[in-house]
């Protein structure tokens, strides 16, 4: 395989000392961040806190069980509800205040000795899981880190038409995630290096919850092959009386019985569509030049689409018409309906993805729920 010169790429590199990620974000003009920085102190401070090392401690001695969530962000609704077709410059600048957040957090908590620099120095299985979701594209020279539950069908489109497989995105045919596509795994361990080092590098996050909730009723509520496999298993093991019960059909299991099976789940081992988003990618071992977010996937959509440089014709996808959303009411009610001591033994396996990616833990307190 010929491998492109790196002065071929032109690729705009963020700096920074340690070996682990720095997010390249959009500019700031320094005129918005003037305007804009008295919003930082108050929340980098509890970053920082949650960035340090006492973190991983807590999470040991089992701390995070016993601590009362912090209140939801703002109002409570949705920043994309917000934004109007082409956006407005205060949107705009909360969400470039947004990403620099996450960008310092990524680099605090990733400095931390105890957290990889490099995919070289994960574990055999660890290194095999983000080789494995990481999807490449030589003719623009950028790795794709795909999150199930997070868009991911529609990037793949995306990455289809941009190695001449599909037409156009909006082709109505069924997804094949694996033909098509060449992922990181499929490449010699200097190959693997050179596109780690040189390629754009971007992936997309959702709230951890939300994107759980939203795993569960998908796999359970509409995938037979999931309801046969994991369905029937957790019934058995988790609700009593059934667990010699051959009519099980997995058709029916409840949020809470999900939740009791992700407690004695390896996060390690985990299906992919429940996996923690940090486990799937390793944040802090690929130094990903651009995180982007569910809750506003258009515009960051088309950021990653404008620095790749895809030409012109292409655009991200509109969701699918029979797509259902896991709205903010939905998620409370699921949150609020499920026993508080599982929500807080819940909350450890999936805390790296709460504090690296700046979402607040969700506010679950019998106050809260009762509206």
């Amino acid at each position: 395989m010929m491998i492109p010169r790196k002065q071929e790429y032109g690729i705009k590199r963020s700096g920074g000392a340690r070996g682990g990620s720095v997010t390249h974000l959009r500019t700031l003009n320094s005129g918005s961040v003037r305007r804009s920085s008295a919003v930082l102190p108050s929340v980098l401070t509890f970053l920082v806190i949650v960035a340090s090392g006492g973190l991983l401690l807590m999470i040991e001695k089992g701390m995070l069980n016993s601590m009362d969530t912090p209140p939801p962000r703002g109002n409570g609704r949705r920043l994309d509800a917000t934004r109007q077709k082409g956006g407005s410059a205060a949107v705009d600048v909360e969400l470039q205040i947004l990403q620099e957040i996450r960008n310092r957090t990524i680099k605090t908590m990733c400095s931390q000795k105890n957290m990889p620099h490099s995919i070289w120095t994960l574990t055999p299985l660890q290194r095999k899981t983000v080789l494995q979701h990481i999807l490449v594209n030589d003719e623009y020279h950028f790795l794709y880190c795909y999150v199930p539950k997070v868009a991911c069908s529609n990037w793949k489109r995306v990455l289809k038409v941009l190695n001449g497989a599909l037409e156009s995105v909006d082709v109505s045919i069924k997804m094949d995630h694996r033909n098509d596509l060449v992922f990181l795994s499929s490449l010699k361990p200097e190959e693997i290096r050179y596109r780690l080092k040189h390629y754009y590098k971007f992936m997309f996050v959702r709230e951890p919850m939300e994107r759980l909730l939203s795993a569960f009723r998908n796999k359970f509520g509409e995938i037979e092959s999931y309801k046969k496999k994991y369905g029937v298993e957790i019934v058995k093991r988790y609700r009593k009386g059934h667990a010699k019960d051959t009519s099980v059909k997995g058709d029916d299991v409840t949020f809470a019985e999900f939740v009791r099976y992700l407690l004695d789940e390896d996060v390690e081992r985990m299906n992919e569509h429940w996996m923690p988003v940090y486990n799937l990618c390793q944040p802090c071992a690929v130094s990903y030049n651009f995180i982007g977010s569910y809750e506003h996937l258009e515009s960051d959509a088309e950021f990653v689409l404008q620095q790749i440089g895809a030409p012109p014709h292409v655009h991200f996808p509109e969701r699918q018409t029979w797509y259902k959303p896991v709205t903010t009411e939905t998620l409370h009610y699921y949150l609020c309906s499920l026993p508080q001591k599982l929500l807080r033994q819940l909350l450890p396996k999936y805390i790296l993805d709460f504090s690296l990616f700046t979402y607040p833990l969700p506010n679950t307190t019998t106050e809260h729920c009762r509206h």
